[in-house]
């Protein structure tokens, strides 16, 4: 079996519905059972969310299997490029906070040398803010940096 029908085969047990697309929930669901089995780890629906807005190509909030094809091959060879991401969030979140507030956005950028209110701030942050709270966690700064 070629590498293209492997993922042929992994994208239709994914697709548990049979409608040629993985929504979060399906992707959720199969990484679930494949952590339960020990060969993985869990995966929240709002990681599955993130996961779908970032590769989603045609804006439907689906996975086509181009799609699945990119989310699966995303990680061969991204391991650096995850550690730098985690490192960026580190200088712009709140110390210890695990999210990136109006307050935490506006010092970085001072110092950074761009003066920005913290209304500027708050804007910034609303547009990616996928869980509406007011700030940025991980995932939705992961969001913002892949525009």
């Amino acid at each position: 079996m070629d590498k293209h029908q492997q993922y042929e085969r992994a994208f239709n047990h994914f697709d548990a519905n049979g409608d040629g697309k993985i929504s979060a929930l399906e992707l959720q669901q199969c990484v679930n059972v494949v952590g339960s089995l020990g060969r993985g780890g869990e995966l929240s629906l709002a990681d599955a969310e993130v996961a779908v807005v970032l590769i989603d190509s045609d804006g439907d909030g689906l996975l086509c299997f181009e799609d699945f094809v990119k989310l699966v091959e995303f990680g061969v060879g991204e391991e650096e490029k995850a550690d730098d991401l985690k490192k960026t969030f580190r200088l712009y979140e709140m110390e210890g906070s695990g999210c990136i507030t109006p307050n935490s956005l506006k010092r970085m950028l001072s110092r950074l040398g761009e003066i920005r209110t913290i209304e500027d701030c708050s804007v910034m942050i609303n547009h990616f803010d996928l869980n509406g709270d007011g700030v940025l966690n991980f995932d939705e700064f992961k969001v913002m940096m892949s525009c």
